[in-house]
């Protein structure tokens, strides 16, 4: 219980409360479509659900296929919003961590299987010692991919899924104008190079990350049907927008900057009281 309790307090309670509504939102949809889908077994089921919830919001829509795409994609991010939250939560408190890293692996700096069974340990209890999931950053993953999956395969076994159209774009097959691969890389783009900018230790790799992960996006785009297309745009648009809230670089860059000024102010206070006594 003290552990759920701390994992409540460090999320929030907008975030749970929003995924909350999320889940009810997404059993509402599915409630809603009185038409059928097929699916048998635990995965066919799951497909299924899947697709009479995108079918059900687009009820909503007057039989918008897109919005429905569009809603949905908005439930399921505000559904995963507290494990984001959470992955925040613990980068940050990794980045607070690399000094102390960095000195255990200059201290175990042994390639042989002992040195390497003692590093892992003493990493294992410092992240222990201060509440960090070096997982955590695969928990968001984990949850998106088999919607993703699913998103694919309903497509393709929902004829009507597969017949709607949005805007331009017929749901079924690829944007014809190429809009949503550039915009999908775009918004990927946009939240990896905010969440980059907002971590004070960089190296080459993760300077380079936001360059790659977009080009992966856009092509990866342009060979799936423009369902799963809008899917990655509206997911990417809001994580962009939900990273610059909770880790506005701009504002982490201000508050280190202070930090600074109010240690080497110390540090001067305190030399001026060391030649003070000298005297």
């Amino acid at each position: 219980m003290a552990k759920i309790n701390k994992w409540v307090k460090t999320i929030g309670f907008l975030p749970l409360f929003l995924a909350a509504l999320a889940v009810i939102g997404i059993i509402a949809a599915d409630q809603s479509y009185t038409g059928y889908v097929p699916g048998s077994g635990l995965w066919g089921g799951f497909v299924s659900f899947f697709i009479r919830s995108i079918l059900g919001v687009s009820s909503w829509f007057g039989t918008s296929y897109g919005m429905g795409i569009v809603i949905f994609t908005i439930f399921i991010r505000l559904f995963i919003l507290p494990l984001m939250v959470y992955q925040m939560d613990s980068m940050k408190k990794m980045q607070v961590l690399q000094p102390q890293l960095k000195v255990l692996q200059e201290k175990y700096a042994g390639r042989d299987t002992e040195t390497r069974t003692l590093l892992a340990q003493e990493q294992q209890a410092l992240y222990k010692e201060h509440g960090v999931s070096p997982f955590a950053s695969m928990l968001p993953l984990l949850v998106q991919m088999p919607v993703l999956i699913a998103l694919y395969q309903g497509i393709h076994n929902s004829a009507v899924l597969r017949s709607g159209s949005f805007l331009w774009l017929n749901l079924g097959k690829q944007d014809p104008y190429f809009v949503l691969p550039v915009l999908a890389a775009l918004f990927t783009f946009g939240s990896s190079w905010l969440s980059t900018q907002a971590n004070p230790q960089q190296n080459a790799m993760t300077k380079i990350l936001p360059f790659i992960f977009p080009f992966i996006i856009f092509f990866t785009s342009l060979a799936v049907p423009s369902a799963v297309s809008l899917y990655w745009v509206i997911g990417n648009l809001f994580q962009m927008v939900q990273t610059f809230i909770l880790q506005n670089p701009f504002k982490l860059k201000k508050e280190r900057e202070e930090a600074r000024a109010k240690e080497k102010a110390r540090a001067r206070k305190l030399r001026k009281a060391t030649r003070s006594k000298k005297r």
